[in-house]
C-alpha cells in the first residue's frame, strides 16, 4: 500500500502522537480509524438512501423521499417503537 506525507502543525502531530501511544497504535493507524469514523457526502447519501429503503421493506410500504422529507423525525418514531418492543420484551422475560 503506497503512503503519504501530510503536513500539519507541531502541536498537532503531538497531539495524535499522544493519542495513538494511548491507543497503542501508529500515528498512521490512528488517522485512518479517525478518517473512517468519519463518511463522506457520498457514503451519507448512500446511508441514507439504504436505511429509507430498509424501513420500506420492513413496513411493507412505500414511502416516497419525499414523505421521509417531511416527515423528518420517522426514524426517531422507528426507534422509539423498537425501543419500547425491547422494553416490553424484557418485562415479559423478567
Amino acid at each position: 500500500m503506497a503512503t503519504t506525507t501530510i503536513q500539519v502543525l507541531r502541536e498537532t502531530r503531538d497531539h495524535l502522537a499522544e493519542l495513538a501511544r494511548e491507543r497503542g497504535v501508529s500515528i498512521g493507524q490512528l488517522v485512518e480509524a479517525l478518517a473512517a469514523e468519519q463518511p463522506t457526502a457520498v457514503q451519507r447519501a448512500e446511508r441514507l438512501a439504504a436505511d429509507r429503503e430498509a424501513v420500506r421493506r420492513m413496513m411493507g410500504v412505500h414511502i416516497r423521499d419525499e414523505e421521509f422529507e417531511q416527515a423528518p423525525d420517522v426514524l426517531g418514531n422507528i426507534y422509539k417503537i423498537a425501543a419500547e418492543k425491547v422494553r416490553a420484551a424484557k418485562g415479559t422475560a423478567a
